[in-house]
């Protein structure tokens, strides 16, 4: 039988065993703890990388995508800062439906534009003389040159009234974001229309006049053809700028007031694919 100080040495060495045992399970436990905190910090900083490099690669105008009432997405762009600047005479390459406000002089006051409106029927042609409105001639030609009416739609039809379009969200309202962002003053027709509506400067068919809210100071992008019959109406109450005349394609622009209704919308909604405009004169 072992005696009192062998137990007592074995018991010391069974000890000594265990703390060593001991220690080497918390080295061990230290060392994974370590490793797991190495591993979160570098996916921390990776993910911080990724962020950074983002934010770094954002363009410096501010670009929105919304989806509009006609279910087709637009992507509208903010110009800045301040009166936009004016576009390139081919037009511009990004297309631009949202503005921080109404565009700078960007045509002469002796110009003379056409317009095509390239529709999903055919084309309409218009002159567009600055000569008759210069605000409204300008806006319109700034809008087209930023591709603004490019795959819009015709949203108000009425037969024997008119033919309206110019809203990229597509019901007339100009979504929440108002579009084009802003709103200039035009002139409108005299008074004297009321009493001689068969004067040349009153509404007569074929015309394109700019639609607005509550008159002349509101107008923004929105504008109409005048239909046979619709003169009669807007005699009585000259409140739209007038700023050209359809010299090719008024079949089209009938055909698509036939497909219209007493309440505007539309039986067959007629896109407006692209508008182009080229200066003629002046």
């Amino acid at each position: 039988m072992p005696t009192d100080k062998r137990a007592r040495q074995r018991a010391a060495r069974e000890q000594k065993q265990s703390e060593i045992q001991k220690s080497r399970k918390r080295k061990r436990n230290t060392r994974r703890t370590l490793g797991l905190a190495v591993l979160a910090a570098a996916i921390v900083g990776i993910v911080f990388a990724v962020n950074q490099g983002s934010k770094a690669a954002a363009p410096t105008t501010t670009t929105t995508t919304t989806t509009t009432s006609t279910s087709t997405t637009t992507t509208s762009t903010t110009l800045k800062p301040g009166v936009p600047r004016c576009p390139p005479l081919a037009g511009s390459a990004q297309r631009v439906i949202l503005f921080e406000g109404a565009p700078g002089n960007c045509i002469t006051k002796t110009s003379v534009f056409e317009a095509t409106f390239t529709t999903s029927l055919g084309n309409i042609v218009v002159s567009m003389p600055s000569a008759s409105s210069y605000a409204a001639v300008n806006n319109f030609v700034f809008l087209a040159r930023y591709r603004y009416y490019d795959k819009t739609t015709f949203h108000r039809v009425i037969p024997g009234f008119v033919v309206q379009g110019g809203d990229p969200w597509g019901d007339g309202t100009g979504g929440p974001q108002h579009y084009p962002g802003y709103s200039y003053t035009g002139n409108t027709p005299p008074a004297s229309c009321k009493t001689k509506p068969n004067q040349a400067a009153c509404y007569q068919p074929g015309d394109i006049a700019m639609a607005n809210s509550t008159g002349p100071t509101t107008n923004g992008s929105q504008f109409f053809f005048v239909l046979s019959g619709g003169q009669k109406v807007l005699n009585q109450e000259p409140n739209y700028t007038i700023f050209g005349k359809v010299i090719s394609g008024a079949n089209i622009m009938d055909k698509i007031g036939a497909d219209g209704s007493s309440s505007g919308t539309p039986k067959v909604k007629v896109q407006l694919l692209t508008v182009t405009v080229k200066q003629v004169a002046g």
